[in-house]
């Protein structure tokens, strides 16, 4: 009887399991000639931590700046990042963004083997992306020469002296000069200013795309994939957010979107957390949904294109919605940590 009520509040079929998980830290690692002019575009990225500049690929131990060259390192940065909010190939397309994978003799100004472009993948699946991402570069037809950026496993990495750490920020007028001598950014201008996708290099795109199968398989628990590649369900009153009273956002777990506001959270008493809006609008979209013999109206985020729940027309005032979401298919980021998580922009909700 009480399940049978259950399932007449929010029509969901329940599914065992638990959506407990927890941001895990990686580590991607990326020569693109002078470290100073990596750091730059990574560090702006949401889900990245921090970035170093240091030296990669070599042998020695702690190779300085006066020796890592004869050392055999290359200049790199190393980017710690978190892999539920950005994934590694999107880390890819950035890479690829900031170089000319076609000079094997270094990048731009800066000449040498030092300088040239290289991925360190740190596990099989950074370097099976970063294979696949570099064969369909070679294939695009943008570059009338071969894409000759190596691709090696990530050993030992130093970091560099005190004053490369942010020189960007440290020096911004001997910076400026210095890249723009270079020639880096007329040439990524004349190979990619044009480029009809250059629109899904912005911010907003890089945040909330959605992972490769194989990404999300590695990184979601079983619960998290059912629910939101497989159209699950996770049982009611036993997930992660249906009690939540804490203040915060709540985004796509596959994709980082914001979704919904814990200020228009409320409790539905069906089990699962429910909200009479959406935080971002522009994030939701809706699907007729006829399954269980019924016609219900699907909700999925619109970048990741996850199952998230279904919304019902019996909520309180002032929308009279009810979306009905899985834990499952959530992230919760509470409003101190909103600035850290890169949604700092919503903070000011919960100053009012």
């Amino acid at each position: 009887m009480i399940m049978a009520l259950i399932l007449s509040l929010c029509l969901f079929g329940a599914v065992a399991g638990t959506a407990n998980a927890q941001a895990k830290y990686e580590k991607a690692t990326f020569a693109g000639g002078c470290f100073w002019r990596m750091e730059p575009p990574f560090e702006k990225l949401k889900g990245v931590a921090h970035v170093v500049a240091g030296y990669a690929g070599g042998s020695g131990e702690n190779p300085t700046y006066e020796d890592y060259a004869s050392k055999g390192y290359i200049e790199a940065v190393q980017v710690t990042y978190d892999p539920s909010v950005i994934s590694y190939s999107q880390l890819l397309d950035v890479f690829w963004r900031q170089t000319d994978p076609t000079d094997p003799d270094g990048q731009f100004v800066d000449r040498g083997p030092q300088y040239r472009s290289a991925i360190f993948h740190h596990n099989e699946e950074q370097k099976s992306l970063a294979e696949k991402s570099r064969e369909d570069l070679g294939k695009s037809g943008r570059f009338d020469k071969p894409v000759v950026t190596e691709i090696v496993k990530a050993i030992t990495f130093y970091k560099a002296e005190d004053y490369h750490q942010d020189y960007y920020k440290k020096n911004p007028i001997r910076y400026k000069y210095y890249r723009l001598r270079s020639g880096r950014d007329q040439y990524l201008e004349k190979v990619w200013g044009r480029d009809k996708d250059k629109k899904e290099m912005k911010q907003s795109s890089l945040e909330y795309n959605k992972p490769s199968k194989e990404e999300l398989k590695s990184k979601l628990t079983p619960l998290q994939y059912r629910v939101t590649q497989q159209e699950g369900t996770e049982p009611a009153f036993h997930n992660e957010y249906w009690d939540n009273k804490k203040p915060g956002i709540y985004a796509d777990i596959v994709s980082g979107e914001p979704l919904f506001s814990s200020l228009d959270k409320y409790d539905s008493s069906t089990g699962w957390p429910s909200f009479t809006k959406p935080l971002e609008p522009g994030n939701i979209k809706e699907k007729v949904d006829t399954g269980f013999f019924m016609t219900r109206t699907e909700v999925r985020s619109k970048h990741g294109d996850s199952h998230l729940g279904h919304v019902f027309n019996d909520g309180p005032r002032p929308t009279g919605l009810r979306y009905c979401m899985n834990s499952a298919a959530l992230r919760f980021i509470p409003k101190e940590d909103l600035e850290k998580e890169g949604y700092g922009k919503y903070r000011k909700l919960f100053d009012k």
